[in-house]
């Protein structure tokens, strides 16, 4: 057997899964460990904190990815080394739409390339987009737990600040300017993974696809309507493990 961990996520390929769930934070690991069977920590690494466990029967890694698109691809790209077909990533995103109230879940068809990372990966030309099949299985848990949600483009960042303080910046004209053209094109939300994640997916072949929970949205803020942010991430844990029980059924049917 070979033993060697894998060299950032510090888990060896016998340690793999073929089904993954992708948080962000590494403090949201175990919150998500608590709804799936057999949860055990795996392993604990810089950004990236795994817990293993089952779903209907299946072997399943919880993963942490950290912040950013560079760490997301890091796990992806080793996870797929360790035998990784599927994946769903639960992240956190703010607003865009005013129809998005804090507290909705977005289920992106699609993310704006506007990180580095996937550029390393593939052409521009080429969009960044979910898988169909988990695409339509975060959907269907997210209609059948009767949850609000929303599907369609969100846009992936690399700058936390550049969002939130766009004037501080020397580009603030720029990060501006697209922040207004992302708005006008329809786009959802913004976050930071979501199409480094389904560009990499893409390249490796695995079927990709997220759940995000609005946080807040600071364009009905500046319209006037003053919601509380909401950080409970239930929903999209819900949503995300739901998903995956459709997925895993689903391929033991057609198997």
């Amino acid at each position: 057997m070979n033993e060697e961990k894998l060299f950032h996520i510090a888990i060896t390929r016998e340690q793999g899964a073929e089904y993954a769930i992708l948080p962000g934070d590494p403090g949201r690991v175990e919150k998500i460990a608590q709804f799936i069977d057999n949860a055990k920590p795996l392993a604990q690494n810089r950004e990236f904190k795994s817990y293993s466990g089952t779903i209907c029967g299946k072997r399943i890694i919880i993963m942490s990815t950290g912040i950013g698109g560079a760490s997301a691809a890091i796990a992806l790209e080793e996870l797929a080394m360790a035998g990784l077909k599927a994946a769903i990533r639960i992240g956190t995103c703010g607003g865009m739409q005013t129809e998005v109230v804090p507290g909705d879940l977005i289920i992106p068809t699609g993310a704006v390339r506007m990180e580095g990372t996937s550029k390393e990966y593939a052409p521009i030309e080429l969009p960044a987009v979910a898988d169909f099949d988990v695409l339509t299985a975060l959907v269907t848990a997210a209609k059948q737990n009767g949850y609000p949600f929303h599907t369609g483009v969100v846009q992936s960042k690399d700058s936390f600040y550049g969002q939130h303080n766009p004037s501080s910046m020397p580009v603030g004209y720029e990060l501006e300017n697209k922040w207004n053209a992302w708005k006008q094109c329809g786009v959802l939300a913004s976050e930071m993974e979501t199409a480094a994640l389904f560009t990499v997916a893409q390249v490796r072949k695995i079927k990709m696809g997220c759940v995000l929970h609005a946080l807040w949205n600071q364009e009905r803020k500046k319209q006037g309507i003053n919601d509380n942010s909401n950080f409970d991430t239930e929903m999209a844990i819900k949503t995300a493990v739901d998903a995956l029980k459709i997925l895993i059924n689903s391929e033991g049917t057609n198997g």
